[in-house]
């Protein structure tokens, strides 16, 4: 079985005001997108930024085989929502919420002070089944750290300004981690050791980020450290980012101003982590992958061919 994420990058059908402008872009795009999928054949895949769930559609279209859809109903204020690809297996929705969980309060979203109540993408969890696995999986899209400013602005005017809203986005990503967690939980239901569970997506900071650590659940244990190969209470609440797997040189999802990051994750339950056979990035036979650098104004890949980000992967045994 091979469980992937991916985002990919304003997946809208052409003529709209964030997709490709015609549809020869379009159907480049979606030709890009569509020759990494075939190639990685994913079980499963998380996909995030699907704009349009007609052009989804569409990229199943150009698979081979029996693949499904589904596709969350709580999308951002452009439309884009996260979603899974499922080859053959029909997936079971289990939950689908952008809800913080109580008591977490709601959070300052910008200078007016507006509350920020609910996450901007929902969370979407689902399970597939075959006679040997029963996996339940969540797949996200976290608060972006690239800023946007009121007016449309991508640009502060000042460096307070660029401060404030910097604040603002972790606050929010810090809330979506949480209420991320919490769905987590109720899918481990405590039983991390007999469950397949795992969470995977865009979570916009890298391993050792603290929203990204929120995920993890009780401390300790993570892959490399003394503490993985000794079995203990937490295991069955602790979630594995897998990143430790992934070859050094292929540690990495995004360009970011010329520099390589891994913002896209995987994460899995006790029962998942000590079968996974291999993990990586991009495609498994091409070695690192090759990825456009992107800069502060995301405008500037209106209508690009493939995505600006890799997929992330790993291979589980039985």
């Amino acid at each position: 079985m091979l469980l992937a994420t991916w985002n990919l990058e304003n997946l809208y059908r052409p003529g709209g005001p964030f997709g490709p402008k015609d549809k020869a872009a379009y159907d480049t795009k979606l030709a890009a997108l569509a020759s990494v999928i075939t190639e990685l054949d994913p079980t499963l895949l998380g996909v995030q930024e699907v704009g349009d769930p007609g052009a989804l559609e569409d990229l199943a279209g150009l698979l081979d085989g029996d693949w499904h859809i589904a596709l969350s109903e709580h999308a951002d204020s452009r439309g884009i929502r996260v979603g899974f690809l499922s080859h053959r297996l029909v997936p079971t929705v289990l939950a689908d919420t952008n809800s913080f969980p109580e008591p977490l309060w709601p959070v300052q979203g910008d200078d007016t002070g507006t509350p920020v109540t609910q996450a901007g993408r929902g969370f979407l969890a689902v399970e597939i089944a075959t006679r040997a696995v029963v996996l339940k999986v969540a797949v996200c899209h976290l608060k972006s750290k690239l800023l946007s400013y009121p007016g449309g602005r991508f640009q502060p005017r000042d460096e307070g300004e660029r401060a404030r809203y910097g604040a603002y986005a972790l606050y929010r990503r810090a809330a979506e981690a949480t209420a991320l967690r919490a769905l987590a939980d109720d899918l481990l239901a405590g039983e991390g050791r007999t469950r397949d569970v795992a969470v995977l997506g865009d979570l916009n900071d890298e391993v050792q980020a603290a929203t990204t650590q929120i995920l993890l659940g009780p401390p300790g244990s993570e892959i490399g450290t003394a503490g993985y190969e000794h079995p203990d209470k937490g295991d069955e609440m602790r979630l594995w980012d897998v990143a430790p797997l992934i070859p050094a040189d292929q540690r990495y999802s995004r360009v970011n101003s010329g520099r390589r990051e891994l913002i896209d994750h995987l994460l899995v339950s006790h029962r998942l982590v000590h079968r996974i056979t291999a993990a990586g990035t991009g495609l498994p036979d091409d070695g690192v992958p090759r990825l456009p650098s992107v800069g502060p104004d995301p405008e500037q890949r209106r209508g690009a061919p493939g995505s600006d980000h890799a997929p992330v992967w790993v291979r589980v045994g039985p």
